[in-house]
């Protein structure tokens, strides 16, 4: 029998590893996806010497400085700078320093190149806003590469190995606006250019190696400039006239200053639109646009203006390269069908083209808005060219050879909005799930797994397992699951494209670039808002695809014309969309739907006008039924007012519209502007669920929570405070909260907190609403809350009023009387800046909560609520202990546990959604930035539920082989006995 035993344990310690590998897997590499961005690149410096790696360098308009992999695309390294740190320009110095210059031109860093860390900083001081320039100078004049910056007025000589400032020349009292800094080659001079006013010139020839000035000069034009320069030679500048009509070719050799003018319409016959003139660094030759005709110039050695070529297309115009001495080459990016075309031309040969390709290009990607050209010598010693283009989706891609080397999705950096969607249903009778091709695989595929859980598997077999697991894993089919985990997450960006990414790998399902939210002629500035909701089928109409409803404008003014777009979240087709002539400055969705499940949607536009969608006779039946039951409220900021509104009929025009309805005003709240400040308003989610309306307290008492959909929260602070923390003393700032009910405009609850100011993150759930504020006062953060409970209902809790049948269950409830009702609050010190507050939400709403908080170091937090509940007191009765009331502490405790991102960072957090899934306490979370994390959370621990990835096929053949091996020696076991007993 102990034979038995030995081999029963071994199968059993088999059968129990094998499910174990699984859970671990799902824990670490299943439940979690994080992706890193950069954002739309706005410079990039190629760096490709013979030896090391090569890389581009790049800054975006996210603030990020970040190196990337030519070969792939990969992030070498990165740094987020701070919001405020938004950077002008990059350079490389010595071949292993990225110089980059932000903050207005205040602020200089140098990177080391391979590895990213900071070799030194150096603040630059001024006083006067202007334009940031930054150029490095020739060697010739001094060995380290001297760094030249210009920013908020002054002209600062940078040594490029330590950052030391060598010498300053402040501009600030010259009144000039500065518009170049141009060194020759070779040369020991700078000159400084720039406009004074709007018509005179001027030009300062500095010493590069002390910055001494040499000469001054100044000039007028009687029309006056634009504003707008290029530089064709060390000595030559063109420039626009204010009429932007005429060319004005400038130059200013040997400190004279000449102006020779040239009419626009004498190089062009068309000439009529809005000149403009790119920026470029070609010698000798500019470009200027004219709608969408681009023309390139040459100006002469007697400044005369010549074209040598003219394109009557949108185009992209790269720097200049220098190829060989007096050999520059640049780049030209045109559309064409469904590909671009990439030319190459040499700056002295205009006729032909040095190189010509053409790529198929996805459409969805819309044009390009820049391209940055670097050169590689080939085996036949020829030049080949690489180029990095700049989508107007904001997306990055390398193309060599005529071909896409590798792209990436930056365009996910700058999510705007998010919303969800359920994915469609498994068929009957058809499996997603993909199965071995035959029994030898399979058997193949589980001893593999074996040998990883017992370590004795090789790196190859190792990564085969990896493969075979996201093959095969039930995370990423594309149909629902019984638990609600797999749904589409659609996210809208600022360049007006739309994603949808599937929540179990976080890979791009489908992505559309919306045609309404294009640049056009139509819609000069567009931007998107907002994506909802639009159509969710249910059960009685799963043949219909659900969709989006994705909300932009044509401008960036709230009067500007709204733009209307649906989208199919299966196909990521757009169904339709909508030029409107009305503005938006708010949508209230209303909890309506028609027979087609569309939900009913109201857009007010900027004359407080009601516009109803969609636009049939059904959804205005329905709105007119429930006319006398719609109210809300619209806030003004910057004026201090807060006002409800209500339907008040049809919009009286010429023309009778049945889906436009004015409005009437109700009530209005008017804050003293000179004490008072609106920064923060929070409502309830409209599909929060609340599982019960009472909640029991220690001594068996029970309080109702005061549930309305209708409760606003407000944060306003003092005038002086509204600024960054420590703008304003402690005795001249406060915050002041309140609880306004949006119906009838009654302010509910107020309170101040002295010496404390903004921002003010908040979320209001249920009945409380949590909010984090600074203290001046004491030099902290600090999260308050507020319970709001109705005393109404008190007479509900008499038990004999029930059973005798006194209790009036019916009496009717108005918004309009006054309610009673009582609030608790507490205040506690944390230790964190947050960005961002949101809070778990469950479908049932039965289980416990979680506050999520963002943090300065742009991780996310799990709060628990019982943290914040304000009858928490210093020493709880036991009965409050069994209730759950923690002891009262001053600060909340933050648990390294606690992170949600673990040891990640999603940089640049700027968002945090929490959507419920099927499964009572487990949330899916989504976290978005210049990175996006997505995990899963479960507040009140998951039930009992196997993983998505669990192998039913290897429990029954672990479970037949234990049947089996308990079979055989039992077998074995009697013949031995029986052989004992002969002996």
């Amino acid at each position: 029998m102990g034979v038995a035993i030995r081999v029963f344990v071994l199968l059993l310690f088999f059968s129990s590893t094998i499910p174990t590998f699984s859970l671990f897997e799902d824990q670490v590499g299943l439940m979690d996806w994080h992706q890193k961005y950069i954002g739309k690149v706005k410079h990039a410096v190629f760096h490709t010497q013979k030896t090391g790696r090569k890389r581009v360098v790049v800054s975006t308009e996210e603030n990020v400085i970040a190196s990337l992999d030519l070969r792939r695309g990969e992030i070498f390294w990165r740094h987020v700078l701070g919001t405020n740190d938004a950077i002008d320009a990059i350079e490389i110095a010595l071949g292993k320093y990225v110089i980059s210059l932000s903050s207005d031109g205040s602020i200089l860093r140098a990177w080391n190149l391979p590895d990213g860390q900071m070799v030194w900083e150096s603040s630059l001081q001024g006083t006067k806003h202007s334009k940031s320039l930054l150029l490095l100078l020739n060697a010739e004049v001094n060995k380290d590469n001297a760094i030249l910056v210009f920013g908020k007025g002054c002209l600062h000589a940078v040594s490029s190995i330590d950052g030391e400032v060598l010498w300053k020349k402040d501009f600030s009292a010259e009144s000039v606006e500065v518009q170049q800094v141009i060194h020759p080659l070779g040369s020991d001079m700078i000159y400084v250019v720039g406009f004074v006013g709007s018509s005179q010139f001027d030009a300062f020839q500095i010493n590069a190696k002390n910055g001494d000035l040499l000469k001054h000069k100044s000039e007028t034009l009687p029309g006056g400039f634009v504003g707008e320069i290029s530089s064709v030679s060390s000595d030559t500048l063109v420039a626009l006239d204010a009429t932007r009509s005429i060319l004005v070719t400038i130059n200013f050799q040997d400190g004279n200053i000449s102006f020779q003018q040239t009419y626009i319409s004498d190089l062009v016959e068309d000439s009529s639109g809005m000149a403009v003139i790119l920026p470029s660094s070609l010698t000798g030759v500019f470009g200027v646009t004219i709608n969408t005709l681009t023309l390139f110039v040459r100006v002469t050695t007697e400044g005369k203006l010549e074209v040598v070529e003219k394109i009557d297309q949108e185009i992209a115009v790269s720097d200049a390269l220098l190829l060989s001495e007096g050999q520059q080459a640049f780049a030209l990016v045109q559309h064409g069908g469904e590909k671009i075309h990439l030319k190459v031309k040499l700056g002295h040969n205009w006729n032909s083209d040095f190189l010509r390709e053409s790529i198929e290009m996805d459409n969805q990607r819309g044009l390009v808005h820049k391209v940055f050209i670097n050169s590689y010598i080939r085996t036949d010693r020829s030049h080949g060219f690489r180029a990095l283009i700049v989508m107007e989706d904001h997306s990055l891609l390398l193309l060599q050879q005529g071909e896409i080397v590798w792209s990436r999705e930056d365009g996910l950096a700058s999510i705007v909005d998010v919303t969800t969607s359920e994915l469609p249903l498994e068929k009957e009778g058809v499996s997603v799930a993909k199965v071995e091709h035959n029994l030898f695989e399979w058997l193949k595929g589980h001893m593999l797994k074996l040998k990883g859980t017992l370590m004795l598997a090789s790196p190859d077999e190792v990564a085969a397992i990896q493969a075979m697991r996201l093959k095969s894993s039930e995370k990423s089919k594309m149909t629902r699951d019984r638990n609600g985990f797999r749904k589409l997450l659609v996210v809208l960006t600022r360049a007006g494209k739309v994603f949808a990414l599937h929540t179990g790998d976080g890979r791009v399902v489908w992505s559309h670039f919306l045609h309404s939210l294009r640049k056009s002629e139509a819609c000069g500035y567009p931007t998107g808002l907002k994506v909802y909701q639009w159509q969710v089928p249910h059960h009685h109409a799963l043949d219909e695809n659900p969709s989006v409803l994705v909300l932009g404008r044509c401008g960036q003014s709230s009067r500007a014309p709204a733009v209307l777009s649906f989208v199919d979240t299966y196909t990521g087709k757009e169904l339709s969309s909508l030029d409107l002539a009305h503005s938006i400055v708010q949508v209230i969705r209303l909890p309506f739907t028609d027979s087609t499940e569309q939900r009913l949607h109201l857009v007010v536009d900027a004359d407080q006008r009601a516009h109803l969608y969609p636009k049939n006779p059904e959804a205005v039946g329905i709105f007119h039924r429930e006319l006398s039951n719609l109210y809300w409220y619209s806030v003004e900021a910057d004026n201090g007012i807060i006002k409800g509104h209500a339907i008040k009929g049809n919009c009286i025009g010429e023309v009778l519209d049945h889906y436009c309805f004015d409005t009437r005003d109700l009530w209005s709240i008017v804050f003293p502007s000179e004490s008072e400040k609106i920064i923060t308003t929070v409502t309830r989610k409209l599909n929060e669920v609340v599982h019960t309306q009472a909640k029991v307290i220690a001594d068996q008492d029970v309080m109702y929570k005061y549930i309305s959909k209708n409760l606003l929260f407000v944060a306003t602070v003092a005038p002086k405070a509204s600024g960054e923390i420590g703008a304003a003393m402690p005795d001249e700032s406060w915050l002041v909260v309140y609880l306004i009910d949006t119906v009838t405009g009654r302010i509910l609850h107020r309170m101040v907190h002295y010496g404390s100011q903004g921002p003010v993150h908040a979320v209001f759930s249920e009945n409380w609403v949590v909010y984090h504020y600074f203290n001046l006062r004491a030099h902290r953060y600090e999260m308050s809350v507020i319970e709001i409970y109705d005393q109404s209902r008190a007479d509900n809790k008499d038990i004999w009023k029930l059973v005798l049948g006194k209790h009036n269950l019916t009496s009717p409830i108005s918004s309009y009387s006054r309610p009673e009702v009582v609030t608790k609050s507490q205040s506690y010190f944390f230790t964190h800046s947050a960005k961002a507050i949101a809070v778990t939400s469950t479908s049932k709403g039965i289980t416990s909560k979680q506050l999520l908080i963002g943090t300065i170091g742009d991780q996310v937090l799990a709060l628990d609520k019982r943290f914040v509940d304000p009858r928490r007191s210093i020493n709880p009765t036991q009965v409050e202990k069994e209730e759950g009331i923690i002891p009262l502490t001053d600060s909340l405790p933050i648990v390294p546990q606690s992170y949600v991102t673990h040891a990640l960072k999603v940089e640049g957090l700027r968002g945090i959604v929490a959507v419920p899934a099927k499964l009572e306490s487990t949330t899916l979370v989504f976290a978005y930035g210049v990175d996006l994390f997505f995990t899963r959370l479960a507040p009140s621990r998951t039930y009992d539920s196997l993983t998505e990835d669990f192998s039913y096929a290897l429990l029954l053949l672990t479970i037949v082989a234990l049947v089996a091996a308990i079979f055989v020696t039992w077998v074995l076991s009697e013949r031995k006995d029986l052989r004992d007993k002969w002996r």
